[in-house]
């Protein structure tokens, strides 16, 4: 397959870095994995959202009585639509992202009652319109069933790639080829997260498609750019950007913050050991601490001979002392 075009740059590696960062401090974290009460939230969120991307009307609390088994008032297709996507995510670690045949039978449980196409590649060809213009004509039906297995061999074959980059890869080409009758963004966003879990288990719960949702025009905006440029790099952009918003959120929900200086310090000699930091590195790990509180923290700990202080303004650093122990 020819590589699809896009250009590995310092931007794109600094957010996948970043990224990683963040992945290595959630998987640190001493209840690395959300509570079940947090998991629903994220997979209702993630649900409704990728939902309303395509026009979906029902509210937060119309998808969570559908995944309650209550009964629910709305127009039937958007109940069905609804379903559909509980049964498809809920079967999350059922499909292999690197299996076409596992692509196929994913869009027939997506559009099971919708279309009559479900699980099978269009016959017809589609443009996208932008108002009264054409945006984007996908390639003609002929070449749908080649372009795919052309798709689904690079992101088994190519092994150097990372998961991040290559998660956004997949999210593209399936809006570019537009593969089905209908379902496409709905399945470009569900492949993505697809192969973000198969890197870290913690994407599964990552509600990503909420802030797509957030940042739709954009969304639209930079797919039609990397379409107009020949190049992926926009929309990979766009999407590293997204991937990292949501997991900051994540971060901040799963983290239980310890209430008092000395519970923080104590936390944060864990965490930062003998390593020297910064009061900026001390709210990277308290992200929902003020700057104020967080200079009192430090403030305290150099009077208690916890940290040792060295520089002043903003060269200050900090590190433990040897023992962490606080004067008595």
């Amino acid at each position: 397959m020819k590589i699809p075009p896009f250009t590995l740059d310092a931007e794109l590696l600094r957010l996948c870095g970043e990224i990683e960062r963040l992945l290595g401090q959630i998987s640190g974290f001493s209840m690395p994995m959300p509570q079940p009460k947090l998991r629903r939230q994220n997979r209702i969120r993630t649900i409704k959202d990728t939902l309303a991307i395509e026009g979906n009307s029902l509210s937060l609390e119309q998808v969570t009585a559908i995944l309650d088994g209550r009964r629910v008032l709305g127009p039937k297709n958007e109940i069905i639509e609804v379903k559909n996507a509980v049964e498809l995510y809920a079967a999350l670690g059922a499909f292999d992202p690197f299996a076409e045949r596992d692509f196929l039978r994913a869009h027939s449980v997506l559009m099971r009652g919708l279309v009559l196409s479900a699980g099978r590649y269009r016959s017809g060809n589609v443009g996208e319109l932008k108002g009264t213009k054409v945006s984007h004509v996908a390639p003609p039906a002929r070449l749908i069933a080649s372009l795919m297995k052309d798709l689904f061999r690079y992101l088994r074959r190519e092994k150097r790639l990372h998961p991040l980059i290559k998660s956004a890869i997949a999210h593209y080409e399936i809006e570019f080829i537009h593969p089905f009758e209908d379902g496409n963004g709905r399945m470009g966003r569900f492949w993505q997260t697809l192969i973000l879990g198969r890197h870290h288990p913690v994407f599964e719960y990552l509600p990503t498609e909420s802030v797509i949702r957030e940042q739709q025009p954009e969304y639209y905006r930079e797919l039609e750019k990397s379409d107009k440029m020949g190049s992926l790099n926009p929309f990979i952009f766009f999407s590293l950007n997204a991937v990292l918003r949501s997991l900051n959120e994540f971060a901040q929900d799963l983290r239980i913050e310890p209430d008092t200086a000395d519970k923080r310090l104590d936390f944060a000699h864990g965490h930062f050991k003998t390593k020297i930091f910064s009061r900026r590195d001390y709210l990277q790990l308290f992200k929902t601490l003020s700057t104020a509180t967080a200079s009192r923290d430090l403030a305290h700990g150099v009077q208690q001979n916890v940290l040792r202080k060295k520089g002043d303004r903003n060269q200050t650093s900090y590190s433990f002392s040897a023992s962490g122990k606080r004067k008595s």
